[in-house]
């Protein structure tokens, strides 16, 4: 039984992590560099 709900807060954490990565990309923030522009080879661009 602890196995599952251990199982279940991991999966809940990749949800959240998974779902701020689609948003983040939704409102054009690159995922790759975080369009921190003094520091990107231009890739984002």
């Amino acid at each position: 039984m602890g196995t599952l709900i251990v199982g279940i807060i991991i999966l809940g954490i990749v949800a959240l992590a998974i779902s701020s990565m689609i948003s983040d990309k939704k409102s054009g923030k690159s995922l790759q560099c975080g369009c921190d522009c003094k520091n990107c080879s231009g890739h984002c661009h």
